[in-house]
């Protein structure tokens, strides 16, 4: 199974040298393939190049160069060009000084800003059908300054479609970091590889979609970099699906045990066992609070439910219900723990002996993890595999880290933690992150805003549980889930809209989302 890698903006100069000096592709080569798949990519967008006017804007590096191409190849198609350069023309050195020569000698003007002005970029941005962002490029450090801020603000204020080449001048490729002024694009063509700050907001929110082009990087360079991620990807998703031969029964599809539910939150463990369910496990046992039992009894058609002992004021789950589940515990495949448990003091030490005692594969979620903070010799202690679900808040309280250190570095943050506790890490977000012990981070691309509502993680959860208790590996089983949840979600919010999404609405999403990533559509993220 192959994985999309994800680069630092330092890879991918890396493998563009490597390509240029060990193999022998110039780079003004490169750059035309470059610029090439960005007019194919208007051209599609478009329905073709004739009688279109474009804006083209570009900086005095490499991510200008690809412009020059730009530039040349529409003039070339038909369409009409207007050609701004950022900067003196002296400043343009190597491959792009060449490719800039050559658009010159092709008949279109370059217009140097710092000779024009810009009421002439003004004039043509407010008559053209859209523009070229050709700026800065992945070399970006910091905010964009001067004459680039003010032509970021021009573009932007216009609401002019932007197709920004490699990635929107403003984004740290590094990151997904905006500093200042950022291009907001419509269409975000890049080449090779998938770069953080395409993935990570507010970044991606910037991008617009996503193309990613292949111009013909050396494949010994593509296939010997180590990424910094990788990114989920449909086909390799759908190769992950367990397959059922004709003599399966429901013994031999997995078993799943939940632990969850208190006074007030039994939707948590309805939501949570249900989506365990709906992945293919062949059982799910349910143990809540022997008050709630009736309740879920009601709510659940399917699951079986054991109903435990309970602190009886507070109908939440008591240090008494130990031997029950360590006596489920033997029965089942794995256990999903914490969803909707509530934080009594009497649940959190339950929660914390299960954690050290439980001889079952571990999915630990919501109050399970609250449980758990700060102490990580629980993780590192247990015999069997775990999986982490934490969001951003949980993720802080478990690790000690900051929320704002989470925000600005998930990836790094996830991989140390899940290495140094030995846990698979599931740091929910957008996008969310799946961290092995191995130290690889995988990288979900589907979900949208809808999902930011009262239960989704509960049906994270239980989907992790349904596929891991067939038999995957603990990180592709966590994966797997994340990436058809996200599409589950994808297929609600554009049936429901992202204001009408509920938690329910995945659950009825998620046999229609399998059938979707059981047919394979190549080339599909």
């Amino acid at each position: 199974m192959e994985l999309v890698k994800v680069v630092s903006s330092q890879q991918m100069y890396e493998i563009d040298q490597r390509t240029i000096c060990e193999f022998g592709t110039v780079g003004h080569e490169l750059m035309q393939r470059a610029g090439r798949a960005v007019v194919e990519a208007i051209a599609a967008r478009w329905d073709g190049l004739a009688g279109l006017r474009v804006v083209v804007v570009c900086g005095k590096g490499n991510n200008g160069g690809d412009g020059y191409v730009v530039a040349r190849l529409l003039n070339q198609n038909a369409a009409q060009v207007d050609l701004f350069l950022a900067a003196e023309r002296a400043a343009v050195g190597g491959d792009a000084a060449d490719h800039l020569f050559e658009t010159e000698q092709a008949g279109v003007r370059v217009n140097e800003l710092s000779d024009c002005g810009f009421e002439a970029l003004d004039r043509a941005i407010v008559e053209c059908d859209l523009v070229v962002d050709a700026l800065l490029g992945i070399g970006l450090r910091g905010a964009p300054r001067d004459i680039a801020a003010l032509i970021i603000d021009r573009i932007n204020d216009s609401g002019r479609p932007v197709v920004a080449v490699d990635i929107p001048s403003g984004v740290e490729a590094d990151t997904g970091v905006t500093l200042g002024k950022t291009v907001r694009a419509m269409v975000t063509v890049t080449f090779g590889l998938p770069k953080v700050g395409h993935l990570l907001f507010p970044g991606k929110a910037c991008c617009g979609a996503l193309h990613l082009v292949d111009i013909g990087f050396a494949e010994p360079a593509l296939e010997d970099v180590q990424p910094v991620a990788y990114l989920l990807e449909r086909d390799a998703m759908n190769s992950l699906l367990p397959r059922r031969s004709g003599d399966v029964h429901k013994g031999s599809c997995g078993t799943v045990g939940v632990v969850a539910g208190s006074v007030g939150m039994t939707g948590a463990a309805a939501l949570t066992a249900e989506a365990a369910l709906r992945v293919g496990t062949g059982r799910v046992s349910l143990g809540i609070p022997e008050s709630l039992n009736d309740i879920l009894e009601v709510k659940l058609t399917e699951v079986m439910t054991r109903p435990l002992p309970e602190v009886r004021r507070h109908r939440c789950l008591s240090l008494r219900a130990l031997g029950q589940v360590e006596q489920l515990c033997e029965q089942i495949d794995v256990l999903a723990l914490g969803p909707g448990l509530g934080r009594h003091r009497e649940t959190a030490e339950l929660v914390r002996r299960i954690a050290r005692r439980c001889r079952s594969p571990l999915v630990l979620d919501a109050d399970g993890l609250n449980a758990c903070a700060g102490r990580d010799d629980l993780l590192i202690s247990r015999s069997e595999e775990t999986i982490l679900t934490p969001h951003v808040g949980e993720f802080a309280r478990l690790s000690g880290y900051t929320r704002e250190d989470i925000l600005v570095s998930p990836i790094e943050l996830s991989r140390t933690y899940a290495a140094e506790n030995g846990v698979v890490l599931v740091l929910k977000g957008a996008p969310s992150v799946i961290a092995s012990p191995d130290g690889s981070v995988m990288i979900n691309p589907t979900g949208n805003a809808g999902m930011a509502t009262a239960g989704a993680g509960d049906v994270l959860t239980g989907l992790i549980a349904g596929f891991w208790a067939q038999g995957m590996l603990a990180v592709w089983a966590a994966s797997l889930a994340v990436y058809l949840h996200g599409l589950a979600g994808d297929r609600a919010r554009d049936r429901l809209s992202e204001w009408g999404l509920m938690a329910g609405d995945l659950l009825t999403e998620v046999p229609t989302a399998l059938l979707d990533l059981a047919r394979p559509q190549r080339g599909s993220t």
